[in-house]
């Protein structure tokens, strides 16, 4: 379908998905607000937080201090929405289809498609990696990525993993998860280790409760796991996890993706490989 038409069930505008500038200009105009995996592929996603610049050190050193979940990609200048480095026109406060608020470290009702009127002039963005970087070349080695082919989100859950503190911020990991058969986890754990900074290889496979999650069959943050017999959870470092890290550190404000509603870049994927 071309882009500017809608689609016949859902009424949403249906976009070139192939092309992150597109994409932007329909998530900034508010015509899309889903989750973005499988969208511009080829082209990096973000996770993102966006803090005061009171907390912005603290936040710095904690993500430094754990790399596998947190990434950085990018990090913005203090009340400057806008982020050359990750591509053309690129403005924090609308190129995110769905948001979460935080306020005193509690995530506020509601999920707003654009925090222009939220925006202060001290806040400092931070974009982290994204797993559905790793997730292109997952597809092209020939693994099927299932929430990607059922056209879901990632199911993500909470863990006992610890991460290391840094001033106000810390607590567990958040992972996430895909399920394969064991020779095929073999293979993905070969191709996810090429891509570190986008959490690289997994940090656990297998029985699930050794890493605290108790009910796999309900995910804490995206859609819950299609599993089908045969298959083990394969888990990896998300970047959902600096959302946690807020709940812990409970600054006045903070900003963060919707959990799977991620910042589309004008990154490529491929650049971010280690040969």
């Amino acid at each position: 379908m071309a882009a500017g038409t809608r689609h016949a069930a859902t009424g949403e505008l249906c976009v070139d998905r192939a092309d992150p500038a597109i994409c932007r200009a329909a998530i900034r105009s508010g015509a899309f607000t889903g989750q973005t995996a499988g969208l511009a592929p080829g082209f990096v996603q973000g996770n993102v937080i966006i803090l005061p610049a009171s907390y912005a050190g603290d936040f710095l050193r904690f993500a430094q201090a754990n790399p596998k979940p947190c990434p950085l990609l990018a990090v913005g200048e203090p009340g400057d929405p806008m982020l050359p480095g990750l591509g053309a026109d690129i403005d924090i406060r609308s190129d995110v289809p769905r948001y979460r608020v935080f306020r005193d470290g509690v995530a506020a009702a509601g999920e707003p498609t654009d925090i222009g009127d939220l925006w202060q002039d001290d806040f400092v963005t931070f974009v982290i990696g994204c797993s559905f970087s790793f997730e292109e070349a997952l597809i092209q080695d020939g693994l099927e990525v299932r929430h990607v082919a059922r056209g879901r989100n990632v199911p993500m859950y909470r863990s006992s993993i610890p991460l290391t503190s840094a001033g106000r911020f810390g607590g567990g990991m958040v992972v996430s998860m895909r399920p394969f058969r064991a020779a095929d986890a073999i293979r993905a754990i070969q191709v996810t280790s090429r891509f570190p900074a986008v959490h690289g290889a997994p940090v656990h496979l297998g029985d699930p409760v050794e890493i605290g999650i108790t009910d796999l069959a309900h995910a804490d943050f995206g859609d819950d796991p299609i599993m089908e017999a045969g298959e083990i959870p394969v888990f990896w470092a998300c970047g959902v996890t600096p959302q946690v890290a807020v709940e812990a550190a409970k600054p006045p404000i903070a900003i963060a993706h919707a959990p799977g509603h991620m910042l589309i870049t004008d990154l490529r994927n491929a650049r971010l490989a280690v040969i």
